[in-house]
């Protein structure tokens, strides 16, 4: 896309909603330059109540046709919320905002994958998400899904192998 008309407008072809580890960056995974990708990151790919109007504004602004939710392997804020929720350890009020959207996938994942729950957690936090944006989301999102124009799907990204595997719901 020439500058000239990415400065014009944006028309991105997909909105994510990932993890701002460093080692994660959706243009870079997927080959997409500037002005491709509506990106929203946080730590530990959290809906919270930002993430989800940046992903209202794609979709009712841009007119984005589909949300990606991607977690990835050997995620630092699902390891810390890992450790305040099995060991209470203690983070700043600001961290906890953070890591408290985390808590419920680590939870509910529990002692079934206590060898790799750290993994097992990011996994489930992304069908969590998914689910609550295909579900419970606000009429902006659930309205273009009805009529078919937006879909919303989770990925998962393994940081050794640079594979990423989309996840069913």
């Amino acid at each position: 896309m020439s500058r000239l008309r990415m400065a014009a407008a944006q028309r991105p072809i997909a909105a994510y909603l990932s993890c701002s580890d460093s080692r994660v960056a959706p243009e870079l995974l997927f080959g997409r330059g500037l002005g491709e990708l509506f990106i929203v990151r946080n730590a530990g790919n959290s809906l919270c109540s930002t993430a989800l109007g940046s992903l209202e504004f794609a979709v009712t602004a841009i007119s984005v046709p589909l949300i990606v939710v991607m977690g990835h392997e050997n995620c630092g804020a699902l390891r810390a919320a890992v450790s305040v929720v099995k060991d209470h350890f203690g983070y700043s009020a600001n961290i906890n905002k953070v890591l408290q959207p985390l808590y419920p996938a680590i939870m509910e994942v529990g002692e079934v994958c206590a060898h790799d729950l750290v993994n097992a957690a990011a996994r489930h936090n992304v069908r969590r998400v998914v689910r609550e944006l295909q579900e419970e989301a606000s009429p902006a999102l659930r309205r273009p899904q009805e009529l078919g124009t937006l879909k919303v799907v989770g990925a998962y990204y393994e940081l050794a192998s640079g594979e990423v595997e989309w996840l069913d719901n």
